[in-house]
């Protein structure tokens, strides 16, 4: 009953009611009928109100409030239109049979688009008179159109957001009761329309996403160039709605651009000069090109519709770039199904352009093992290990295909010599083992060593030198055998770039038992660029790419030398653990000094950036320490080794945070009980992390400031401390002084800042006894 009172209280604050009594005693209405008539127009305005606070989807707002329009208005159609921005669009829906149907304008034509233009509401006596009436709609409808009344939907803000136009009027021409009532309903209507849309658009957007997701799942699992392409062309084609898609791909042997598949069309292959026409303009600029018609750009070559049979209507162009910046081709997508290519085609297109190039890194990639696994095959066929047989005088009498390989010497060149010629001069070390089983008879083993070359290079093996005995078991001389571990070698250098080398060493010791999944205490790292999407709307894409790369390379290795693993790059962040998947002794000190360390590092790479005119970087650092589940996640194919669980959603909430104290390097209570070794920390705020159950203290890390980054450091640090205590007590008046004296030493702490701030707001506004010092945070 109160919620209908309030609506009933809002639906009569407008000017229906006024303008409803000045009609009835200005005589347009009988006493009688007028009261009857406010009252029926009021009970619409309260069921409108009551209608829009159920928050309904727009496929049931738009039908029922269309409904309470032409009732209300006692007219023969009425239809609502919301403004689609990304389409340039002004789109309704209707009931219509069981399901709902779409309605679509452009937002600037007709009667509809001239009111969503002006904002100034209209009553059309005759439509057919006005220019702007379009009486083709009446003809394919059989519907004759009469009168129209027509005002702009706005919202709280006062933004135009759509129209409202209602056709028709039962009982007589339009008065400017019906439309003060519109506007009413309009209003009452336009927040919860425009909430309803912008949920639609979350969903749609999520949809999208998945949709994305789904796809460049499916051409990643693709691994042979041919068939990729193939699946890369009908994915774009379905992921836009168009007619036919085309993946050039960049040749720099012959900088050309190539296709083996042009959907529908018959050619086999299309080569074309890496410059030419509008995918080479794409390709060679970077840029995205969105061409709406296509015979209408020089650059567009109308032979290739002639040769084909096709109509190449409308183009969009996105360059396929990798993650180092380099141009690996250009999609190109033509004729967009029901008009021309949106700015949501172009987001889409953008975002699976990145899923196509890694696919085609992939897939080159996937070629690249697959030759080195034939040529292995091939190896095999003999033997995979290197064997050299020596006779009691250390002459070599036998070398295999493998040994010439791992030795870099023909057969020619090692057979019937001696061990000390063949060995001596570059690998002295065989001839020492050669001469301890000589004289002990046992095996001698040397593992992961390095075995120089004839040519300069250096390869890795496990030699194993054993004396050759017959079938009595006396020695006719001696026998080496040489593993190359090379690629392994090239392996533990790969995992290198992602953990630090001894945790390469303890993850290879210890088997793929170690990556499975397993509740671990680890201290999570996240870290963010500030102000990044606006750095990068001043810089071009290669330019973006680089800063990336060069910040990078920078804080991964800080993170690598105190045994961090990097766990995933986010954009312009990344996210760093210690302690999994190998728990070390300091994982939490490491992490601080971790985070100390980048602060510096990116001070130093901000002076370099400075010499060479470029805008400094600035960073965010969470760090918490805690349980965490930790394994390898994803499809068997793409699995990933990562962390979840709450400490991570926290470490990542303190690294946001840090935009509103102003500080750099937040780190939770949890890691500061773990820290084996004495830090500059400063006990900063007690809050409630958004979608973190508990609530934690949050420390500042300062050790990475010197007296010159943060004069009088101790005196702030103790001024601050006090402070916090008085306002932990609800001493208020402490608690200013305090801050206020924090701030003299050091005008520019945030922190301070803030705390005088909540002490002088609490000082006139105290709160109530349930006050627990927490501090809400309302954004993630």
């Amino acid at each position: 009953m109160s919620g209908t009172s309030e609506n009933l209280q809002r639906a009569s604050s407008g000017p229906l009611v006024p303008q409803t009594l000045a009609a009835i005693f200005g005589g347009e209405l009988p006493v009688a009928d007028g009261l009857t008539e406010a009252i029926r127009r009021l009970s619409v305005l309260v069921e409108v109100a009551d209608t829009v606070t159920q928050r309904l989807s727009l496929d049931h707002q738009l039908p029922r409030l269309i409904e309470l329009i032409v009732e209300a208005l006692d007219a023969e159609r009425a239809t609502l239109f919301l403004h689609d921005a990304d389409a340039g669009e002004l789109f309704s829906r209707e009931a219509h049979g069981e399901g709902v149907a779409e309605i679509r304008i452009p937002q600037n034509v007709g009667i509809a688009g001239s009111i969503f233009g002006s904002g100034v509401s209209q009553i059309i006596d005759d439509a057919y008179r006005d220019p702007r009436f379009n009486a083709e709609v009446d003809r394919r409808t059989e519907f004759r159109t009469r009168s129209i009344l027509c005002v702009a939907l706005r919202n709280r803000a006062d933004q135009i957001i759509g129209v409202t136009q209602v056709l028709n009027k039962r009982s007589g021409a339009f008065t400017a009761v019906d439309m003060a009532l519109l506007e009413a309903i309009s209003g009452h209507a336009a927040s919860a329309l425009e909430q309803a849309q912008m949920k639609e658009r979350l969903e749609q957007a999520r949809r999208e996403e998945l949709e994305l997701l789904e796809i460049t799942e499916a051409i990643s699992t693709e691994l042979h160039i041919d068939t990729l392409l193939t699946r890369i062309v009908a994915a774009a084609t379905q992921l836009l709605d168009a007619e036919r898609s085309t993946l050039f791909v960049y040749d720099p042997a012959k900088d050309e651009l190539w296709s083996k598949v042009a959907e529908g069309a018959e050619q086999k292959q299309i080569r074309i000069p890496a410059a030419a026409g509008i995918a080479g303009a794409a390709f060679t600029s970077g840029d995205l090109l969105n061409i709406p018609d296509a015979y209408a750009d020089p650059r567009f070559n109308p032979e290739i519709d002639r040769t084909s049979g096709f109509r190449t209507r409308n183009l969009l162009n996105v360059p396929v770039i990798d993650r180092t910046g380099e141009r690996l081709g250009v999609v190109q997508v033509l004729n967009k199904r029901g008009g021309p290519f949106t700015q949501v085609d172009i987001r889409r297109l953008k975002a699976f352009s990145a899923g196509i190039a890694v696919a085609l890194e992939n897939a080159r990639l996937f070629s690249d093992v697959l030759a080195l696994k034939n040529y292995n095959e091939n190896i095999l066929k003999s033997l995979s290990n290197g064997v050299v047989t020596l006779d009691r005088q250390c002459v070599i009498v036998k070398v295999n295909e493998a040994a010439q390989r791992i030795l870099g010497l023909s057969a020619e060149a090692l057979v019937a010599r001696s061990a000390q010629h063949a060995f001596g001069n570059l690998n002295a070390w065989i001839t020492r083992s050669l001469d301890f089983i000589a004289q002990m008879g046992a095996t001698d083993y040397h593992a992961d060593t390095d075995l120089r070359l004839p040519d300069g290079g250096v390869a890795s093996v496990n030699l194993t030198a054993a004396p050759f005995l017959d079938t009595a078991g006396n020695s006719i001389g001696y026998m080496l055998v040489l593993e190359d571990i090379t690629r392994e070698k090239r392996v533990r250098n790969t995992m290198a770039r992602y953990v630090a080398k001894e945790v390469v060493d303890r993850l290879l010791a210890s088997g793929d038992d170690v990556l499975q999944g397993s509740n671990l205490v680890a201290t999570v790292l996240f870290s963010d660029i500030r102000r990044f999407s606006l750095m990068s709307e001043t810089m071009t894409p290669r330019d973006t790419v680089s800063m990336l790369n060069e910040y990078f390379t920078e804080m991964v290795e800080v993170i690598f030398t105190r045994g961090g693993m990097l766990d995933k790059y986010m954009g312009d962040g990344l996210m760093a653990i210690f302690g999994a998947p190998v728990v070390g002794a300091a994982d939490a000190d490491n992490a601080l000094y971790v985070a100390n360390d980048m602060v510096r590092a990116l001070g130093a790479l901000n002076a370099k950036r400075a010499e060479r005119g470029f805008e400094a970087i600035e960073m965010g650092i969470g760090l918490a320490t805690g349980e965490v589940l930790a394994g390898s996640v994803g499809p068997t194919k793409r699995m990933e080794y990562t962390a979840i669980g709450g400490n991570v959603n926290l470490a990542a909430r303190l690294e946001s945070a840090n935009k509103y104290y102003g500080t750099v390097v937040l780190l939770a209570a949890t890691t500061v009980d773990e820290l084996k070794s004495p830090a500059v920390l400063r006990r900063l705020d007690l809050i409630q992390a958004k979608g973190i159950s508990q609530p934690t203290w949050v420390y500042e890390s300062l050790g990475h400031h010197s007296p010159a980054t943060f004069p009088k450091l101790a005196a702030v640090l103790a001024t601050y401390e006090a402070g916090l205590d008085c306002y932990q007590r609800r001493d208020w008046q402490g608690g200013v002084a305090h801050f206020a004296e924090a701030l003299d030493l050091s005008p520019q702490d945030r922190p301070s800042r803030i705390f005088w701030d909540r002490c002088r707001y609490y000082q006139t506004s105290p709160p109530d006894d349930r006050w627990d010092g927490i501090w809400i945070m309302q954004e993630k």
